[in-house]
């Protein structure tokens, strides 16, 4: 059974929530021209790299090539700039850190300590960010508040101050279900990582991923050695000052 087929379940108001969104990237755009979105290449992104599309802003799109995603990920690279006659910029680590990294710690030092895996999340993710979001106003996510509850105070638009600068973050997405998000991918038909039909719904690192069970959480795939609550690499736990765009007038309770 596809992920479609299991997760294709769209809330009462989706059609709203879609609207709302590309509204919510429209005035963004006008406020930040300098975007760009950052994609993992799961389910949400796919998700929003469609609705920049039908939204019609200019906005880059980015994806992190850690040197450890899976083959399916990174598929959908070339199946986007098909798709939408448009570049990806693929951002890598440097290639001196992760070897004097793997060199003094081993390929599988994330699993010896929180600090080893955050400190491999450093070199392979935290530092091509900050070079992918160089001399950007803004950048676009698909966080969603459902996620986790980590994530669940996550904003529309937030201005964010820290090692990043200080830079808009938009997240369209944050009202949407999981629901919402497979019934938007097969309305539109949209590529997505071969990975969700195996009971993968959160997608990172290959060591660093695993599928999960019926019942377990959303994020439970991710770090799964770990304590419960730590289920973030740090590209998303930067601290957020204030909303600068009021949510639309229509926008889902």
């Amino acid at each position: 059974m596809s992920a479609i087929d299991l997760y294709n379940t769209p809330s009462p108001n989706h059609a709203a929530k879609v609207a709302d969104s590309i509204a919510l990237l429209q005035r963004a755009a006008a406020e930040y021209p300098r975007l760009t979105q950052a994609s993992s290449l799961g389910a949400e992104d796919m998700v929003v790299t469609h609705l920049t599309h039908l939204a019609g802003i200019a906005s880059g799109i980015f994806v992190l090539d850690t040197g450890k995603l899976h083959a399916e990920t990174l598929a959908l690279v070339h199946q986007i700039e098909q798709r939408y006659t448009r570049s990806v910029e693929v951002y890598r680590p440097k290639n001196e850190a992760v070897v004097k990294f793997v060199r003094q710690n081993g390929e599988e030092a994330m699993y010896q300590s929180m600090d080893l895996r955050k400190a491999c999340c450093d070199i392979r993710k935290m530092e091509p960010l900050a070079r992918a979001l160089t001399g950007k106003d803004g950048w676009i996510t698909g966080l969603r508040r459902e996620q986790s509850n980590a994530r669940a105070e996550v904003a529309d638009i937030v201005q964010e101050t820290g090692s990043f600068g200080s830079r808009a973050k938009i997240s369209p997405l944050v009202e949407w279900t999981w629901g919402d998000v497979w019934h938007f991918i097969a309305t539109h038909q949209l590529n997505y990582n071969a990975l969700h039909d195996q009971f993968y719904p959160s997608i990172g690192c290959a060591p660093c991923t695993r599928a999960i069970s019926v019942g377990e959480d959303f994020r439970a795939g991710r770090w799964w050695w770990e304590d419960q609550s730590a289920k973030e690499c740090g590209l998303h736990v930067q601290p957020a000052t204030s909303s600068l765009l009021p949510v639309a007038e229509n926008a889902a309770p």
